[in-house]
């Protein structure tokens, strides 16, 4: 495959596992952020205690969205 094409797939694969989040840091207590992510594109928002907590929320949310959009393709 030649290099323009993986991009051009590349590119095609990430664009369904985009996601627009606002953090809000509040603190910053025994090492790490404490605050409030929301998902723009859901109105969604949720308190995290940890950056870890925050990056497993964010990427939770874009597979549960991506499994959704695979079920609606698949049934259309």
């Amino acid at each position: 495959m030649k290099k323009e094409n993986m991009i051009k797939n590349s590119n095609t694969d990430n664009s369904k596992k985009n996601g627009t989040f606002i953090v809000k840091v509040e603190k910053c207590q025994n090492e790490t952020w404490q605050g409030q992510v929301i998902w723009a594109d859901e109105n969604k928002s949720q308190y995290f205690r940890s950056a870890m907590e925050l990056i497993k929320m964010m990427d939770n949310a874009l597979q549960k969205r991506q499994m959704i959009e695979n079920i609606d393709r698949k049934y259309r």
